[in-house]
């Protein structure tokens, strides 16, 4: 890969290390109507299958939900006076003076309801379910003009879609995926791409009865639809009826996967879906496309709602301390899935969730190979590749399993627990591997000894359990891969001298979901997929926010940073010294703070060992000038951070091959990838690893 030449070099100060001169990017603008569908749906024929039966929903809690957000979305201005605001963001309005002698108004209300007061005659009956065609073409208008659609939505109805958009609710309020969008809050961004479940929109009941919704309604349709589209809308609108608003988006995420040609149709139905897809809407052309109800969507099994329920009104309860919930399963149980709609829950009534990723190879916040403690605020209304953030503290494991090093593994969770605020009184979720065999299941017993857990949720599916069920009762005879009873927790000093003596609820949820316990086959839905989806992601980050075309990362300007400020070292396997940077160059890297002082007599800084210490996000080695001493790294970090970096982690995520080799703007042959390669010599293949063996002393044997 040809390095571009650099526009500055660091400073003598070490402070300077990291001087970032790069200007502001001039783009052209490209307009967010130029959202079109896939040529594929073209060729679709408008056929459905039978019907199947309805989705069982989640109880919802009685007390009213708490703001996310400090900042909401500014109101709607036409005709509109708040009078007060509800819990969740919510608020109320009252019609002014000019609208309510409004003629146009006074003569249409009263051809459609009287005296404002409709009666069952005036609108027809929509029954809960799918929206689908016919009830999208009657429930929702489009405005071409200002390019969005208004869905009318009564309580329990339904719109499982495939895409992405900008979701505002402008009146009642509609749930997804746990979370419940009311009326004042800002704009929600959906996203429902082909790897993952899609997200499906419920209305729900409103909350305050006494509104009338004829006075109410008609300013919000009005603001946002034609005279024509907002009268015909208004005969849907009845007292628990919701209405949203639906915009097509596009962001540097989305633009940035869109750019590869195995991802432009990453938000398009798959295959499997491509029979249910509802064409000919008026959402159609928004970067949504409605599916029928031959997909289901998200399904819950009785066992998961009750479960989901427990937890939730445990979190709301008077607990001593803030609860601690680990969720542990085997693979393919719906375990991110449940955590996602957990952490949704909960942000109804509370203004944060702790997390504690433990999960190595499909991370929820980070790219793979990271263990991180995030402080969660904002829905998760989404895949983990569509809300990659950087959390309070993060630690690099740099592989997506633990079974080569299971000791910085535990040691490294120990480390991230100890950083934890222990004023903080907000529930923590803990996300675990899929390893519950062998010495997996010995990890999960450490943890659950390890940390201060209130509430153990296994999932397993079939009525069978993959693994043995982590009661208390079991805990106090079973042996961990640290800690052998009895045991006193290593972290006694930080969770108040616990021991086996200690008590938490364990409890034992059911997935029933179609292809439960099994990968998904389909295209982009494989793990290392799904990994690579987190990372282009991350690397999007680079990219301007402003719409505009991609620039290639071979195009960007990358840092210069000399190799005596900076300690490199490889922490998935030995390298020899004189290796070390054939093995780095063109990898990521995790940028990462050592407690001690780098110092150099003149030459690079190597590692010897796989250090334990923070890092701070990740990047892009694209190149090593060794003559003059200077790596060449690309990286979204802020400059003001990448001041405290003092080290450079090379593991085993590698990037995706689609970086190396489809990226625009290559001439000639392409860099760092070989083509001519023989996996049928000795050693050539990988190396397959047997995690079930089992510990002597688990077996009797001395």
């Amino acid at each position: 890969m040809k390095v571009n030449k650099p526009t500055h070099v660091a400073g003598q100060a070490k402070s300077m290390k990291w001087k970032d001169v790069r200007g502001k990017r001039s783009r052209p603008p490209v307009s967010s109507s130029e959202l079109i569908s896939s040529p594929v749906m073209a060729r679709i024929a408008k056929e459905y299958q039978a019907s199947v039966q309805k989705k069982p929903t989640v109880k919802r809690l009685k007390s009213k939900a708490k703001p996310v957000y400090d900042i909401k979305k500014p109101l709607p201005q036409s005709g509109l006076k708040q009078s007060h605001t509800q819990a969740n963001g919510s608020s109320a309005f009252r019609m002014d003076d000019e609208s309510n002698n409004s003629e146009e108004w006074k003569e249409y209300s009263k051809s459609i309801y009287g005296n404002g007061v409709g009666t069952s005659g005036d609108m027809e009956d929509v029954s809960p379910g799918r929206l689908e065609e016919e009830s999208l073409h009657t429930c929702a208008e489009r405005d071409d003009r200002q390019n969005h659609a208004v869905l009318v939505m009564q309580k329990d109805q339904t719109l499982c879609f495939r895409g992405k958009c900008l979701l505002t609710c402008l009146y009642g309020r509609v749930e997804v995926m746990g979370f419940t969008i009311e009326e004042g809050q800002q704009s929600y961004p959906l996203f429902s791409p082909a790897s993952h479940c899609p997200l499906t929109i419920r209305a729900l009941e409103s909350s305050d009865h006494t509104r009338n919704e004829t006075r109410e309604a008609v300013p919000i349709l009005r603001k946002y639809l034609q005279q024509a589209s907002w009268k015909k809308l208004l005969k849907k609108v009845k007292s628990n009826s919701s209405i949203i608003l639906l915009e097509p988006m596009e962001t540097s995420l989305t633009r940035f996967l869109s750019s590869f040609t195995d991802l432009s149709e990453l938000f398009s139905p798959p295959m499997s879906e491509l029979m249910s897809a509802v064409l000919d809407t008026p959402l159609n052309g928004l970067g949504m496309i409605p599916l029928g109800k031959a997909i289901e969507g998200l399904h819950m099994s009785k066992s998961y709602r009750d479960g989901l329920n427990m937890v939730v009104s445990a979190c709301r309860g008077d607990m001593d301390g803030s609860a601690v919930i680990l969720v542990c399963g085997t693979k393919n149980v719906g375990k991110s899935t449940f955590i996602r709609t957990l952490i949704n829950n909960l942000l109804n009534h509370t203004a944060s969730v702790d997390y504690l990723e433990g999960d190595l190879g499909q991370t929820e916040f980070t790219t793979a190979g990271c263990l991180s403690l995030s402080t969660v605020r904002r829905p998760l209304l989404g895949p983990p590749f569509t809300h990659q953030c950087t959390p309070e503290h993060m630690i690099y494991y740099g592989n997506a399993s633990c079974e080569t090093d299971i000791e910085r593994y535990l040691e490294s969770l120990k480390s991230l627990w100890c950083r934890r605020s222990r004023s903080k009184a907000t529930p923590v979720i803990i996300n675990t591997m899929g390893w519950v065999k062998g010495f997996g299941f010995d990890v999960l017993v450490d943890m659950i000894r390890f940390l201060p857990v209130s509430h153990v949720v296994q999932i397993s599916h079939s009525g069978i359990n993959q693994c043995p069920a982590l009661t208390p009762e079991f805990l106090k005879t079973a042996h961990g891969y640290q800690t052998h009873p009895p045991v006193q927790t290593a972290l006694a000093e930080f969770t108040e001298s616990l021991s086996t003596s200690r008590s938490y609820i364990h409890l034992d949820l059911q997935s029933d979901f179609q292809g439960v316990g099994c990968q998904g086959t389909a295209k982009h839905q494989r793990t290392n997929e799904i990994r690579e989806l987190s990372m282009l992601a991350y690397l999007s980050q680079l990219q301007s926010p402003d719409p505009g075309p991609i620039r290639p990362l071979h195009s960007l300007t990358p840092y210069q940073v000399p190799n005596t400020a900076v300690a490199l070292g490889v922490i998935h396997c030995e390298v020899v010294p004189g290796h070390m940077f054939y093995a780095a160059n063109s990898s990521l890297v995790g940028l990462c703070c050592l407690g001690e002082k780098v110092s150099s007599r003149g030459g690079p800084v190597l590692l010897s060992q796989a250090p334990i210490c923070p890092c701070v996000g990740f990047g892009v080695l694209r190149g090593i000038d060794i003559s003059r001493g200077l790596y060449f790294l690309l990286t979204p970090v802020d400059p003001s951070i990448l001041r405290k970096v003092n080290c450079l982690l090379l593991g085993a995520i590698s990037l995706p091959s689609c970086i190396l080799t489809t990226q625009p703007g290559f001439e000639g042959e392409m860099p760092y990838v070989t083509t001519d390669y023989s996996f049928d010599l000795t050693g050539a293949g990988k190396l397959r690893v047997f995690k079930g063996l089992t510990r002597p002393s688990h077996t009797g044997t001395k």
